[in-house]
Order: C-alpha cells, then structure tokens, then sequence
C-alpha cells in the first residue's frame, strides 16, 4: 500500500501516540541509556518522546492513589502528556471478581489521574472468548453503566462484534470501540476503523501468529513483534480516518518486548506528522532504520 495521503500535520494535537506500559526489564539499554544519572525516572524519560502511556498495572492489581497521584507528578513538566488505564481484569476475565468493593477501590486508585485531568480513557478489554451474545451484551452495558463518569474504550478480539448493532450500542452509550490490529485467526477481529464516540482508539499488538494463541506462550512473546514500515501505512490511514471523525485519537502499540513498541510508535508519529521526531540515543544502536526520522542522527564517537 502506498503512502499517499497519510501526512496529516494539521492533526497534531488532536492524535496521541504511545505505548502499552514503561517499565520493562528488556527495554535496559535499549529504550533507557544503560549508564543512568542519578534519580533517573523512566516515565518521565519516556514522557519526553510520546504524548499517552497506557497503564498496565490496573488490570493485575489495585493500586492505591499515591500511585497515581506520583505519576501525575512525575510528567508535571509536560501539561499535554496524559495517561490510559486498563480496568482491572476482575472486571472482563475474571467476573466473579468483579464486587462492589473493587468497583469503588479501582476507581479510588485512578482518581488523581482523573482529577488531574490526565485521564484521557479506561480500556475495558475483553479477552478473544467474550463473543457477542445476549449474556454478553448484557454485561458490558452493566460494566459500562458502572463506570459511566469516565471515558470509556471497549476491547473485543471476537469477529462476532465486527457487526452494525455493536456499533451501534456503543454509539448510543459514548463509549468508543477499541480498534485492534493482532494476529487474524477464524473469528479473529481484522482491523477496523470505527468511531462511536469523541475519542478514538487504536491497539495494535503485533502479528505474531506463532505464539498468539501458544497455551505456554509467555507474554513478552506474545507481543515480539516489530512492525515494517509497509505494515504501518495501511494503519496510519485508518488512524487518518479516524481523526477526522474524533475530538481525540489514542494510538497505543503493544509490542513492547525489547522496545519495539516504542521504536514503532515514533515511526507512527514521524509518518503520520511528515516531520522529523526526537529519538532516545539507545534506540537509534537498537534499530538503526530509525536514522531517517530522527531529529538528532546517530551519536558521534568521542575523540577522547
């Protein structure tokens, strides 16, 4: 496909990119230098280069709201930069979790992001077995009556829901549909471009078919995966569509193991904007192919 078209620099500001997480061991000495100063704090380090992380943790735990409130504090230097929160798993993969009292302590936990005004989503996200049945539907609109006050994203990985009147539901709730790139198997949801509410979203997760659906597959390798620059243009005219449609665009990749996520998420942002973009120094030695969208260029051996 070809690139025709994509260049959108009148939509900066309006489309956010990022990445799923900022803490990994694997991104040492590739996203992050390996030789750090004193107090060195990835997330601001990271809030340096992207617009939108999106938080992990929430879907494994509780967090309590000096957590949040921290992470507020650490990016207080970049007043555009904002965060997404993914709902505890209790919620969407384990339902008979899913109390009172774990409703009100997740929404405890994030509320330093919301009223910080960083919180630009919650992504509800339904594993690949959450098909689109009445029982289902059901669910999700009790979930989403639940957390109604914020904004909310919707991730289903079922083809079922590729359907008009899930659009439609969504639509009628202002709640957004969670576009997902991930690897197609029968009933697999293909990439989409829907809008159903002022804020659009993106996830891709990469196209690794071989260990997707592996039952011992762990999770980095999962999402081991590095985009080619022909496999992002189809996806940066859908975010182009998209954009035009919303008051705001999230764009998050998920393939994070060794810093691919972030390394993909620049591109994103250099192809989409047709503007060189400011690159971490280690990642430049990790893939050399980013050299023709960084600002910077390639670090120049000392003499001494």
């Amino acid at each position: 496909m070809g690139k025709e078209g994509i260049i959108e620099p009148s939509l900066k500001g309006r489309v956010k990119i990022g990445t799923a997480g900022w803490s990994y061991p694997d991104w040492e000495g590739v996203v992050f230098p390996k030789k750090k100063g004193r107090g060195f704090d990835p997330l601001a380090y990271l809030a340096d280069y992207l617009d939108v992380v999106e938080v992990n943790v929430t879907f494994y735990r509780m967090i309590p709201a000096e957590m949040a409130r921290d992470w507020v504090s650490r990016v207080r230097g970049r007043e555009d930069f904002s965060f997404t929160v993914k709902l505890f798993r209790g919620f969407t993969h384990e339902r008979e979790l899913a109390t009172k009292e774990q409703e009100e302590e997740f929404k405890r936990g994030i509320s330093p992001l919301a009223e910080g005004e960083r919180l630009d989503a919650i992504l509800i996200q339904f594993p690949w077995s959450f098909k689109n049945t009445e029982e289902n539907r059901e669910y999700l609109l009790s979930l989403i009556h639940r957390f109604r006050e914020y904004p909310l994203t919707v991730e289903v990985r079922h083809s079922s829901w590729d359907h008009p009147g899930s659009y439609t539901l969504l639509r009628e709730k202002g709640v957004s549909f969670c576009n997902i790139d991930q690897p197609v198997f029968a009933h697999s949801l293909s990439p989409t471009s829907e809008v159903t509410a002022q804020v659009a979203y993106v996830r891709l997760h990469g196209q690794n078919y071989d260990d997707w659906f592996r039952d011992d597959a762990e999770r980095d390798e999962r999402y081991n995966y590095f985009y080619s620059r022909e496999e992002l243009y189809p996806w940066l005219k859908r975010i182009v569509k998209m954009a035009k449609r919303a008051e705001k665009t999230i764009v998050i990749t998920n393939n994070h193991y060794r810093g691919q996520a972030v390394a993909n998420a620049l591109e994103i942002k250099s192809l989409l904007f047709g503007e060189k973009v400011r690159v971490p120094e280690p990642l430049l030695s990790s893939f050399p192919r980013l050299l023709d969208i960084s600002k910077e260029g390639p670090a120049q051996p000392s003499l001494f």
